[in-house]
């Protein structure tokens, strides 16, 4: 059809003298054999024919795109019928669902009112209110259950008590391991023994003035009034220990006058100046720590001459950064971090001419010789004054207080003592069937007596899980403190 388009097209513009005329150009003929004539072409019926086939195609495509509009809006008619028929269905579940809601609104209403009915009469035919009906109930339940619970408890506690042991011998070792030190803690003695009583008063000097000079040089009281011996007292101990070696040069020496006096005062300082700051080194080097600040240094050497409850400071740092080092790598937290902060946790309580906590002044320390800000968290948080910001500082927590808590560590004031003996008495006293209580070893173990008559033994497995509860919330103490719950029958009879 393409094809005869086209001849069509150039057979018009032929006829109509459109195409142009070459020009005439001779060429020699040639002879070639006559060809057939072409049968001539009807131009007029062609196009005819061509125009009514271009109808009949746009008739088609009219037609067809009638069909397929009309398709189309039968389909939607029927999707919107669909749509129509599922609203009024959903409209319709809608009103039943309301109509069900009122139902069982009533219903739980009507149900509320017979229950408040049953309830008062139930209330008049017991004698009893709902309050303590409930409570008699609740008693029989516990009564009930508490075979079962004892049973439970029993087992839990011998589940626990195998896997304990297993763990604790892993952790024993683990902290030996870690946490055995090499330094021997040296205890100061602010006591020195004298033979000689005369002694006594060419240190005290004319009118006073040998004495009154060492006590200002030194800043520390002298006490002479025990026989043999001379006792000094000062709340620094580093001075102390100045005073200590002082006085004991003096008397070797048996020249004590006012001049004398300072220059060995002097000598001494200088010379416990440089001690201090030899032990900091070593606590440094000891825990892997080399390019601290020669201040801090200084200061972590203090520490040869400081107590916490009887624990050389020394020795407690020490021991702490082997534990928390060991714990980070377990972790796998911030080593350095952890190790700088056991490190200084405790080095503002060497600080003794300013006022405050020795975390604040620690931290204040700190600050001024430009410690990172994760090591200075770990010193302001490691007696929980604020929360906790990081994995590190509660290990140096959790290192401080295994070192400080450990048995044989520390000694406690003897009135704290006391009163922790007392209040672990007193907590079992309290509860219903107990005879007697008593604490013993030192408070780590307390034994109840019970009367066999008004707590049996399931009863008895009950009370010392309450006490344990109990002793766990109220008290603070070292350790832990095993609670023995003691029940036994005697029936005993005279033969006469």
């Amino acid at each position: 059809m393409l094809d005869v388009l086209k001849t069509l097209s150039v057979l018009v513009k032929t006829k109509k003298g459109k195409v142009p005329v070459a020009p005439k150009v001779e060429v020699p003929k040639i002879q070639t054999p006559k060809q057939p004539q072409a049968p001539s072409i009807d131009v007029q019926a062609v196009v005819k024919i061509a125009e009514a086939k271009a109808r009949e195609l746009v008739v088609e495509a009219k037609d067809e795109a009638f069909k397929i509009r009309r398709d189309a809006e039968d389909e939607a008619r029927r999707k919107f019928e669909v749509i129509d028929r599922k609203e009024g269905a959903l409209d319709e579940r809608d009103k039943r669902l309301k109509l069900l809601e009122e139902n069982i609104e009533h219903r739980i209403s009507d149900l509320e009112q017979v229950k408040r009915e049953q309830i008062d009469k139930l209330e008049k035919v017991a004698h009893m209110t709902r309050d303590e009906a409930s409570t008699v109930i609740m008693n029989t339940l516990r009564e009930q259950l508490k075979q079962d619970v004892a049973k439970e408890i029993k087992e839990s506690h011998i589940k626990a008590q195998e896997e304990a042991d297993i763990k604790a011998k892993e952790i024993l070792v683990d902290a030996m391991r870690h946490g055995a030190t090499d330094f021997v803690p040296e205890y100061t003695v602010s006591v020195i023994k004298i033979t000689d009583e005369d002694m006594k008063g060419r240190i005290i000097g004319k009118e006073g003035r040998n004495i009154r000079t060492f006590e200002n040089a030194t800043g520390v009281d002298v006490d002479l009034d025990e026989e043999g011996v001379i006792r000094l007292s000062c709340f620094d101990p580093v001075r102390r220990e100045v005073a200590r070696v002082t006085l004991e040069r003096l008397m070797r020496d048996g020249r004590v006058q006012p001049g004398r006096i300072e220059e060995i005062i002097e000598q001494v300082k200088k010379e416990l100046d440089r001690i201090m700051f030899e032990e900091g080194q070593k606590l440094c080097h000891a825990v892997g720590v080399y390019n601290l600040p020669a201040p801090l240094v200084a200061h972590l050497g203090k520490f040869k001459y400081r107590f916490s409850y009887g624990q050389n400071m020394i020795a407690h740092t020490l021991e702490e950064t082997k534990i928390g080092i060991a714990l980070a790598q377990e972790v796998k937290a911030d080593v350095n971090t952890v190790r700088l902060g056991c490190l200084l946790h405790d080095i503002g309580k060497v600080i003794m001419d300013k006022e405050g906590s020795h975390v604040q002044l620690g931290i204040e320390l700190l600050r001024t010789y430009g410690m990172p800000p994760k090591v200075i968290d770990c010193v302001a948080q490691h007696h929980e004054d604020t929360p906790f910001t990081s994995i590190e500082s509660t290990l140096v927590y959790i290192a401080d207080a295994i070192s400080g808590s450990r048995p044989g560590a520390r000694y406690e004031n003897h009135e704290d003592y006391i009163k922790r003996l007392t209040d672990l008495e007193a907590i079992a006293k309290v509860h219903k069937g107990v005879v007697e209580s008593f604490a013993f070893q030192a408070g780590r173990e307390l034994r109840v007596i019970i009367d066999p008559g008004t707590v049996d033994d399931a009863g008895a497995i009950l009370m010392a899980s309450d006490l344990k509860k109990e002793i766990e919330e109220k008290l603070t103490y070292p350790g832990q403190i095993k609670i023995s719950v003691i029940r036994e029958l005697r029936a005993v009879e005279t033969a006469k």
